[in-house]
């Protein structure tokens, strides 16, 4: 697509992308403040069209202009909690002009985040499936759906185990389209203190298991790192475009 504005400024703010990229300072003060933004439940503060979206509002943007200019009619996301990230999607599509569809896959689909879905614009544009998305019949099930559709994006965000995410990466990636997204959310964990409380961690987490999964995988996917634009990102090193 055509950008509506003029190359003087594209080469302008992306000349001081450059410099912020490189700026040390700068990625390590953003680093102390995410490191205190997850202790304080941050991203939890946030709604989409009224429903928690549990995300950072930078990547959202972000997520807004991969939908725009990539355009895939089918999104696939692996972990629904509220239901917020499946109406943004959805809402994102409608907003592009996209007539597509978004699948959300959860082990456990509360009430709260099927009432949310349903009492949505967006509802008839979103299909439910409750089971893991590493099961092979749920797997079975999603690839049958995605293959009515031309141009498909992923984004996994369920559970954050490094095996758990590996076996993800290895059946999903076959799903996502050729110039579309595979997005692997949270491989910020890499970057902070451990938690106790959590069965992942730094060097075993989304960012752990997508590092090892591209050293074998069968496809050719392409690092674009986007997370230099927003700095205050869930996911360094989680955009995957699958070249065609």
């Amino acid at each position: 697509m055509n950008q509506p504005w003029d190359e003087e400024f594209e080469v302008w703010r992306n000349s001081f992308l450059d410099i912020q990229s490189k700026d040390t300072d700068f990625k390590n003060l953003s680093k102390a403040w995410m490191q205190k933004a997850v202790e304080r439940k941050y991203s939890y503060q946030f709604d989409w069209l009224g429903v928690p979206v549990i995300q950072m509002p930078g990547d959202l943007v972000l997520f807004q202009d991969v939908v725009y200019k990539q355009r895939p009619d089918f999104i696939i996301e692996t972990g629904i909690a509220r239901g917020g990230s499946l109406i943004f999607w959805a809402s994102i599509q409608k907003l592009c002009g996209i007539n597509g569809k978004v699948l959300g896959i959860d082990i456990d689909i509360r009430d709260h985040a099927k009432q949310a879905i349903l009492a949505s614009d967006f509802s008839q544009h979103i299909q439910l499936i409750q089971g893991s998305s590493t099961d092979h019949d749920v797997y079975n099930k999603v690839k049958k759906i995605a293959s009515n559709f031309k141009r498909v994006m992923v984004v996994l965000d369920s559970n954050h185990t490094h095996e758990h995410v590996l076996s993800e990466l290895k059946l999903y990636s076959e799903i996502v389209s050729p110039g579309c997204m595979l997005l692997v959310l949270d491989t910020i964990i890499d970057d902070l203190n451990v938690d106790p409380s959590r069965p992942w961690g730094p060097k075993a987490s989304p960012k752990s298991a997508i590092v090892e999964y591209m050293k074998s995988s069968r496809f050719n996917f392409q690092n674009i790192e986007l997370e230099n634009k927003s700095v205050l990102s869930v996911a360094p090193y989680g955009f995957w475009l699958k070249l065609e």
